[in-house]
């Protein structure tokens, strides 16, 4: 309910209904306001009563006489008539109490209209403030897009570059790093075997600024970014289409690009980037260049970051990992909107973010990759995250590399909790794979410290069977069999400890 009709509840029993007003309250007539209205009410002196109704006609009467410049600002208006409403209110109140004999304390005021006070206050203030607010607001200067026409074989395509110098940073990894990765880590690390062979200073990073998030034929790349080493120095270049239907140049630009390139090096690349340039290469009639080995960044990402529970989106990376926090960045669910406002005839201004936005990111793949393997080599791990190492630590166990995978495990193992149970239960699985039980066994002892009342259920069930079965201990193994009656179902259980007792009794005898 909007503030004037709570006013005219509060002043007037509105047409045709009755008055439900305290008992030192009265009935009023409707609130007019226009001339005609106060005409046709005859005045207070005719009647020979005094109302609140005719108390409020007097007071629009005296109003409309005075020759006053309306206020410029039409809600301060109709707060400052709300605001009369309310005092002509409070003066009915008091006079109909002294007609009736009644005492009226000073300053006494019904609780609804001193808050209709605060309220009318408010908005004053709030308009007051906004509209200084705007009238101060700075108007953005419009800055010219930074692409130039490049002649082509193939036509004319819109390109803007850059050179970073081989000391360039982004947050705390150098980007040249990326030059330094040894081919069989980042297969390991990519769980991707096609990718020893690479030869990664030959590499092309990629990534693309679209119409939309859904991909199929009507998503349109608008920007393709590229990325690649000239000796240290990484060249950034981007390729803008002007318009609608000048995809072919721009294709075959990017197909010869590829064809002097070892790898693809990409961010959710394979489910999106490359899948959608394929697309348009073949509405646009342009031959599908030859694919490369792909290392997509994102699968490395989410199982080395997984156990930090928060994602694994590029910005956030670059903020929690790299130390890099972006200022003024472009929101990426508006650049759809701010490339067709730039089709609709707006100037390129407003697009000026996104390719600072598109630079940054092929910035962010380079330093990523190489800070990624840096870590991975296992050196400085007392440094790193205990629930990175363990993501190592998985990783180097998937991709058979058992030395590091344990080496990681054992440095996340020193955290404690949750990461260091999970680092241990991984060491002593390797250790039990390499025949070493003993020291298997001992992880397995070392995690049931870390773990909280009702919590090691499962680690004794682990050492059960260790015990069993590999180190022939049954007194330890019925011990922990006993303990790991909440994780196996009932009839189980009975069977495992019958059989362990039934072992024991024939040792005995």
């Amino acid at each position: 309910m909007d503030l004037k009709r709570k006013l005219s509840r509060l002043t007037s029993a509105g047409p045709g209904s009755q008055a439900r007003a305290p008992v030192n309250a009265v009935a009023v007539a409707p609130v007019v306001e226009t001339p005609a209205e106060v005409a046709r009410i005859p005045p207070a002196e005719e009647a020979g009563t005094t109302t609140l109704a005719e108390v409020l006609v007097q007071t629009l009467r005296k109003r409309m006489s005075m020759d006053e410049a309306p206020p410029a600002d039409v809600p301060a208006q109709e707060a400052a008539r709300a605001e009369g409403l309310v005092d002509l209110r409070e003066e009915a109140r008091r006079r109909f109490a002294a007609k009736r004999g009644e005492a009226v304390e000073p300053g006494a005021s019904d609780p609804r209209v001193e808050s209709l006070r605060q309220m009318l206050a408010f908005w004053a203030e709030r308009q007051g403030t906004a509209s200084a607010r705007k009238a101060v607001a700075p108007v953005p200067e419009p800055r010219a897009l930074p692409v130039e026409a490049r002649s082509t074989p193939h036509g004319t395509v819109h390109v803007a570059e850059q050179l970073y110098a081989p000391d360039h940073r982004h947050g705390t990894a150098p980007v040249a790093a990326a030059l330094d990765v040894e081919a069989r880590l980042v297969a390991g690390l990519a769980l991707h075997p096609e990718l020893e062979s690479v030869d990664f200073t030959r590499m092309l990073m990629l990534d693309t600024e679209t119409t939309g998030l859904a991909g199929g034929t009507g998503t349109v790349p608008f920007l393709v970014g590229l990325g690649w080493f000239e000796g240290r120095a990484l060249r950034v270049q981007q390729l803008f289409l002007r318009r609608m239907g000048e995809e072919a140049p721009m294709l075959r630009l990017l197909a010869e690009r590829m064809a002097s390139s070892s790898c693809l090096v990409t961010y959710n690349g394979k489910s999106f980037d490359w899948p959608l340039l394929r697309t348009r290469f073949v509405l646009n009639r342009v031959p599908v260049p030859r694919e490369l080995p792909h290392l997509d960044l994102l699968h490395c990402a989410r199982r080395v970051f997984k156990h930090r529970g928060e994602g694994a989106r590029l910005v956030h990376l670059e903020s929690k990992v790299l130390g890099h926090h972006r200022v003024g960045d472009v929101d990426g669910s508006l650049i759809p909107e701010l490339y067709f406002r730039f089709l609709r005839g707006t100037d390129g201004s407003e697009l000026v973010p996104v390719l600072e936005h598109n630079q940054k990111d092929l910035l962010l793949l380079a330093a990523l990759l190489g800070d990624l393997v840096r870590r991975f080599q296992s050196e400085g791990t007392e440094r790193q995250d205990p629930r990175d190492l363990l993501g190592f630590a998985q990783v180097a166990e998937r991709a058979g590399d058992s030395e590091r995978a344990l080496t990681f495990a054992k440095a996340a193992a020193e955290s404690g909790g949750p990461v260091g149970i999970e680092a241990l239960v991984l060491a002593s699985r390797l250790c039990r794979r390499a025949g070493d039980c003993e020291t298997a066994a001992a992880h397995l002892q070392r995690a049931l410290t870390f773990a909280k009342p009702g919590q090691g259920a499962m680690l004794h069930l682990s050492l059960t069977k260790l015990y069993e079965h590999s180190l022939k201990d049954l007194p330890r193994a019925l011990y922990h069999a006993r303990l790991a009656a909440p994780v196996e179902l009932p009839d189980d259980h009975q069977l495992r400890l019958e059989r362990l007792e039934r072992r024991l009794s024939r040792q005995g005898a």
